[in-house]
């Protein structure tokens, strides 16, 4: 097959009754198929296996803690140790918390809506417009949680190296921005990592807002599966060097890590922030789950036990990721039709194809089985300025069925491209 970018309009003709024949044959086929969302597959979940035996006969007395009783309402010491360590900060800046970081996030922005946070002069629920800045493409769940505050969104462009900050500069001179969404390593969906220089300008930022809140989601902080480990700068280090300690909440957790329903999550903050928030979480709890988060610390034992352990995560989600690379390479590579990012770790590859044609392949896709990531998804309202935008997460499903879902997609991607030039 010639490039499709180039045909005329005979060879589009010819081209569109070939892929749709093959559409066809995948919508007779009548199977199910979902590259959806960022789903460990059980290849991934059952090398946890062994956390389902834990504690067993281990004492559940440690640390000068016992576990299995109530208190300690900022978690075990040696779960905030492990978790310090794979953030580059210090211990005491760590809040263990339940099995999702998400609902820490939603919990921090609540809290901001009915109590202020540590800066606030009052809550943001008093005030009368709540805008915050969403990196984008970006993290569907982010912005459901600005929706269900009323929070107003303003998209800010993802670059090669780190959200837009030029733009993001000028934003916070207005007092209505309070705050900002940033996956900084691995970013959902396209795999970038902010860079040094991005990072520290954004540890810089003078905020209008006296009370703004960088919400630093670092779900991929050790989730490299090409290539060794790549360090990366501690947020809260670089927030206090320039005199916004109090500005920044990081978040993590072991969902990609171990079992997504029954992991351990956590927040860092700075010391007076963790004080603060501690003062209002212990009115809606005596503690969290200790006993996971000892099963846990048994299981992986340290920071070198944890990194092993992502060692033989990645050996299982490389292969996926080539499966998906390897077939946009060669079905759509040629035509010149779409382009996508080459990720070294995270969950997602991020797909660009041709502009006003994204909700058509998710159509399409939807048609014969296959499910997807709604277009428009990872912008803020859904709103994909170019209709041009897919993710793509290749971890849930089996390397054959993977293979299936990629016939699958390229051929949409193709009779949609089609599809578009001849109507042009």
């Amino acid at each position: 097959m010639s490039n499709i970018s180039s045909m005329s309009h005979d060879e589009l003709l010819s081209i569109k009754k070939e892929l749709q024949a093959e559409y066809d044959r995948f919508v007779k086929a009548g199977k199910k198929l979902d590259i959806s969302r960022g789903k460990p597959g059980n290849d991934q979940l059952i090398l946890s296996k062994e956390l389902l035996n834990l504690p067993g006969d281990a004492p559940t007395f440690v640390d000068g803690v016992e576990a299995a009783n109530y208190g300690v309402l900022e978690g075990l010491p040696s779960a905030r140790k492990l978790f310090s360590e794979i953030l580059g900060t210090k211990p005491e800046q760590v809040f263990i918390g339940g099995s999702s970081s998400l609902s820490m996030m939603f919990d921090t922005i609540s809290k901001a809506f009915t109590h202020g946070l540590l800066h606030s002069e009052k809550p943001w629920s008093k005030l009368d417009k709540v805008k915050f800045i969403c990196v984008v493409p970006g993290y569907d769940r982010h912005f459901a949680i600005c929706e269900s505050f009323g929070i107003e969104m303003i998209p800010v462009l993802l670059l090669d190296d780190g959200p837009d900050m030029n733009m993001v500069y000028e934003l916070i001179k207005d007092e209505s921005v309070r705050g900002m969404w940033c996956v900084p390593k691995y970013s959902n969906p396209d795999g970038v990592s902010y860079s040094d220089e991005t990072v520290r300008k954004i540890a810089a930022m003078k905020p209008a807002a006296k009370d703004f809140l960088l919400m630093w989601d670092n779900a991929y902080c050790i989730h490299e599966f090409d290539g060794e480990f790549v360090p990366f700068l501690d947020i809260l280090s670089e927030c206090e060097k320039h005199g916004n300690a109090d500005m920044v909440f990081e978040f993590a957790s072991t969902s990609k890590i171990t079992f997504p329903g029954a992991g351990i999550s956590c927040f860092a903050c700075s010391e007076a922030n963790m004080a603060y928030m501690k003062k209002i979480i212990s009115k809606q709890i005596i503690s969290y789950d200790k006993l996971n988060q000892l099963r846990h610390m048994l299981f992986f034992k340290n920071r070198e036990g944890i990194m092993a352990h992502m060692k033989k995560l990645g050996a299982v989600l490389k292969p996926k990721f080539d499966v998906v690379l390897n077939a946009l390479n060669e079905e759509i590579g040629p035509h010149h039709i779409a382009n996508w990012y080459k990720p070294k770790g995270g969950y997602f590859v991020s797909l660009y194809t041709m502009a006003g044609t994204a909700k058509r392949i998710s159509e399409l896709c939807k048609g014969a089985g296959l499910v997807i990531t709604p277009a428009g998804a990872t912008y803020p309202y859904g709103n994909d300025p170019n209709d041009s935008h897919l993710r793509i997460a290749p971890s849930y499903p089996p390397i054959d069925e993977l293979k299936e879902a990629m016939k699958l997609l390229c051929c949409c991607i193709k009779l949609a491209a089609v599809e578009k030039l001849l109507a042009e």
